[in-house]
């Protein structure tokens, strides 16, 4: 059962620079949700309802997505540092982090760089090891992509055939402008450096952890999926039978996952 929640944007300044936030509220226990590349926090929205009120879920736009602004560095530093700074400043200690993608692979980061802050995390068909085959770059076909133009109408010209995946999540700038929610250049950068094996990141903590894997075109190959959970204690396996866009490609699916798997959690902590 969805429950009618009210989200609201607020606005941290890290340094100077605007790191932008979804809460969608609720007085259930605090889950930070963060995205992947060319998405952003409110992509969560159909989730967080599932999961109220037993939780309150808050979802960045993490650095260069939405409207967060761009940085100048998209390592796991850059993007962790930007989540300690969020937790810092909404006083939370300790939450349940759920990540998808790129998101997924920042909250296995952070439950091992900083154990004392994360309960549990759900992984969202984020792999352990990823960019090793010696294929391109998946997100370089957004390169060719205009950033911005006069008007909304001029951008999504200038978009021709992929206006119809961000026509939706267009931005209008401080001058009247039209930009993407992502500077496509940013993007590849950050993609390049998630590449790598991640595998003694992933293998660092035993907190309970859940893994859901899309079987219809996910990105976690199947034998890699039950190594994960073979191989790290705590850690439970969930395969839907959708894309890599498990949290939409299966909402409900996705979202019974996840529901169970907080429900085993101690009530505490």
């Amino acid at each position: 059962m969805n429950h009618v929640i009210t989200p609201v944007r607020a606005e941290l300044d890290i340094a100077g620079r605007r790191l932008s936030c979804v809460d969608f509220g609720g007085p259930g226990r605090p889950l930070l949700a963060l995205h992947g590349h060319l998405s952003e926090g409110k992509s969560f929205a159909a989730v967080a309802a599932g999961l109220a009120p037993e939780w309150r879920v808050i979802a960045p736009d993490q650095r260069g997505h939405g409207d967060s602004d761009r940085a100048a560095d998209y390592s796991r530093e850059g993007y962790l540092a930007d989540v300690i700074a969020l937790l810092d400043h909404l006083g939370l200690d300790r939450v349940v982090v759920m990540g998808h993608s790129l998101g997924g692979v920042n909250a296995y980061h952070l439950a091992a760089r900083h154990p004392e802050r994360v309960t549990a995390f759900v992984n969202a068909d984020a792999p352990v090891s990823l960019g090793l085959d010696g294929k391109p770059n998946p997100l370089a076909f957004v390169l060719p992509l205009p950033y911005q133009a006069p008007t909304r109408e001029a951008l999504v010209e200038a978009l021709g055939e992929a206006a119809p995946y961000f026509t939706e999540t267009l931005r209008e700038n401080p001058d009247g402008t039209w930009r993407l929610p992502f500077h496509p250049q940013d993007m590849v950068d950050s993609e390049d450096l998630v590449h790598g094996d991640h595998w003694d990141v992933w293998l660092a903590t035993a907190c309970p952890a859940l893994l859901v894997r899309g079987t219809q075109g996910g990105v976690i190959p199947a034998d890699q999926a039950h190594a994960m959970v073979a191989r790290r204690p705590n850690t439970r396996l969930a395969e839907l039978a959708t894309d890599h866009f498990v949290h939409t490609g299966d909402h409900e699916g996705f979202t019974t996952a996840v529901r169970g798997f907080l429900g085993s959690l101690p009530s505490a902590g």
